[in-house]
């Protein structure tokens, strides 16, 4: 007989999967199985609807050694907010690596997205910036900028941010819930305002053309928001500019920002970058240094979605949740 099928609802997973240093560290490992092990994920498939702003990715991975993987299914409609809905949503079905069969549903919303998200920018930030970086400029005002201004503070000792986004009042706002957190925080009327003498520099927008043009030397640069061939958040000639790592290089080449400086005939298309999993792993090296631009692009892989689905999972065993039934 089958085993039951567990129901999580995004209440369920707010409870059992908070942003924390363990969904951090199992990104990471993810990441680290990706340039080690032979991971099977495949090429993200993309539907567009554009009258309506929308955009919905699928997303799965397989890793060696876990009992389970995720597909998942995440729609993003900016026109939504308008409208009094939030702009992402979706959920994961979580298999059996040995059976195929369904073992959960994981209606979250988008909340374990916007989870693995925020740990793969710690991640990079834990690997690629400064040990002593304290302050750290935001650019975006929604729950993903919240969420990686959290996750730095937690493997930074960063406790200073300055917000800019093009709505100033999302960014005021931003910055109050930052302070509800226990962290300083400063809207900016301009992005030279935020990002001169930062740290860490977090792109986190929808934007289709640059809001980026340069940065300084001892500067990080995450980029977050160019999951798509029409999203640009890096100006090229910065791209050219930087140690660049790739969350996975065959993806970044046609949807991140290393598409728009291939596009713009300033890195040759054949060029080779490490990927974050190489330098979590050894086999490839980076230095933060005083001297030196780094910058992750970070398009979002489907082993960040089976390694959150995991500790999803292994959670709400633990602790009994969710509701069951068979089929």
């Amino acid at each position: 007989m089958r085993d039951p099928i567990t129901i999580l609802t995004e209440a369920d997973l707010r409870k059992l999967v908070p942003l924390d240093m363990a969904a951090i560290d199992c990104v990471e490992e993810a990441f680290r199985a990706l340039a080690t092990a032979p991971v099977a994920m495949p090429p993200i498939m993309r539907l567009d609807i554009p009258e309506h702003r929308g955009e919905v990715d699928v997303k799965t991975a397989y890793i060696p050694g876990l009992d389970h993987f995720a597909i998942k299914i995440s729609p993003g409609f900016f026109g939504n907010p308008a409208l009094g809905l939030p702009s992402t949503n979706g959920m994961m079905v979580v298999l059996s690596t040995q059976t195929g069969l369904v073992q959960a549903l994981l209606l979250d919303n988008g909340y374990l997205t916007d989870v693995r998200t925020a740990a793969a920018g710690a991640v990079a930030a834990r690997h690629l910036s400064r040990a002593d970086s304290a302050t750290a400029a935001i650019l975006g005002a929604g729950m993903q900028a919240e969420l990686q201004a959290v996750a730095l503070s937690m493997v930074r000792p960063i406790r200073s941010f300055r917000i800019w986004a093009r709505d100033e009042a999302k960014a005021a706002a931003l910055c109050e819930r930052l302070e509800a957190r226990g962290l300083s925080a400063m809207a900016c009327a301009t992005v030279t305002e935020a990002t001169e003498g930062a740290d860490v520099i977090v792109t986190t927008t929808p934007a289709t053309t640059p809001i980026l043009h340069s940065a300084q030397p001892g500067q990080h640069i995450t980029a977050m928001g160019s999951d798509a061939e029409h999203k640009n958040e890096i100006s090229p000639a910065l791209l050219a500019q930087v140690q660049y790592v790739a969350d996975r290089l065959s993806q970044t080449r046609s949807l991140g920002e290393l598409h728009h400086a291939i596009a713009a005939g300033v890195i040759p298309a054949d060029r080779s970058f490490p990927e974050l999993g190489q330098i979590i792993a050894g086999t490839a090296r980076i230095e933060a240094t005083a001297a030196t631009i780094t910058l992750a692009d970070l398009t979002g892989t489907g082993i960040q979605d089976t390694a959150i689905a995991a500790l999803a999972i292994a959670r709400a065993r633990a602790a009994g949740a969710g509701q069951s039934f068979t089929v």
